[in-house]
Parts: C-alpha cells; structure tokens; sequence
C-alpha cells in the first residue's frame, strides 16, 4: 500500500474528550430550553469556525458558506427544544449546516470544490502532505496547487454525497459514526462511500504520489 492509501485509510474513533464535549453541550443546551437564550452564543463561538469550514469545503464559495452557516445556527436555535441529547449537539448541528448545504448545492446546481485551505492550519497538514512529497519550498507549493488541481478533477466525478464525506472525514475529522449521524445514513454506508472516494482518487492521483 502506497503513502498516499495510508494517509487516506485511518479510521477514528469515539474519544473521552469527545464525550466530556457532548455533556458540556448537553448542559449549555439545557439552559437555552430553560430559557437562558443568551446560552446559545458559548454554542455559537464554539462551533462558528469549524461549522464554516466544512460548509466552504463543500461550497468553495465564501459569501454562501457564511449565510449557509447562519442558516444552520439559525435552525438550530429555532429547533432547540426538539433537542433531546439523543446524540451530540455537535453532530446534531452538523447535520443541520450539512443538509442545508446540499439542498443550497442541489437547488443551485453548483459544482463543489475540495480546498487545503483549512487542512493546512492543521498540524496535521503537514503529515498529509509529507505522505505524498519530499518536496519543500517553492517546489513544495507548486506540487500542492497542481495536486489540487488534479484532486478537484477527481472529485467532480464523485456524487454530492461522496464528497461530503470526504470533506466530513478528511478534512474535519469526524469519526465513521458520527459522519453517519450527521449524514442520516449507516456506518456501513459511509465506510462504502469513503471506500470508493480513496479508489477513484488514489487511480486519479497515482502520478503524483510516490510509493
């Protein structure tokens, strides 16, 4: 197996710190039901910045990933009391902000674009990176606008959905679980998805990569 399938193939899991974060929510939501409403802003300031990156990787457009992630703390907020701590209220507001992406997407017929722009204000960017090239510098920046590119042709070929999880798994970092919760679907169907995004995009970059 090639660097590249590594670097692609990690599965993460459910974590402590995951947990704690979940009832520290579950708490704040409570008082929102309570009637604290001034509660809501500690959830906006946490999960604005995080929320907007995964809207803009699947939007690749500022202006909407903006009002698309109001939108998402908006209904959120209007639909606070429905929320029952069943699951997070992190992955509850993802699939707020998610599904009212691809409805903007499928209503917009928009095509979506894959950007390295939040992964590299990751520390984790630079192992992904130095999974694929030796190279540094000036070199190393031209190899990465010309793998982007390649990736971006890549993805074109995959369906809305494929590429959400892509985006939800790769570039956020969210386990198979909770990307099945935030998508609606089955643990298995995601793993399926991202199965078949790692085989189209490790035969489409194959050039680029070094084994």
């Amino acid at each position: 197996m090639n660097m590249f399938a590594k670097a692609l193939s990690k599965t993460l899991v459910a974590s402590p710190e995951r947990q704690l974060e979940a009832d520290s929510d579950w708490t704040v939501v409570q008082r929102v039901q309570g009637g604290d409403v001034a509660a809501f802003d500690q959830l906006i300031r946490k999960y604005r910045e995080r929320v907007y990156a995964v809207v803009y990787n699947m939007t690749s457009n500022r202006e909407d990933a903006a009002d698309l992630t109001q939108d998402a703390f908006i209904k959120a907020f209007q639909s606070i009391h429905r929320f029952q701590g069943q699951s997070s209220f992190f992955t509850w507001l993802y699939r707020i902000a998610v599904n009212g992406t691809l409805s903007h997407l499928r209503k917009n017929k928009l095509r979506t674009f894959f950007s390295f722009e939040k992964i590299h204000e990751e520390d984790k960017a630079g192992e992904v990176i130095s999974h694929l090239t030796d190279k540094k510098g000036a070199d190393r920046e031209l190899f990465v606008k010309e793998l982007q590119e390649k990736l971006n042709e890549a993805l074109q070929k995959l369906s809305i959905k494929h590429r959400t999880v892509v985006t939800l798994f790769e570039i956020d970092g969210l386990s198979h679980e909770e990307i099945a919760e935030v998508m609606d679907c089955s643990v298995g169907t995601v793993r399926s998805r991202l199965h078949y995004a790692k085989q189209l995009l490790q035969s489409e970059l194959q050039s680029y990569v070094r084994t």
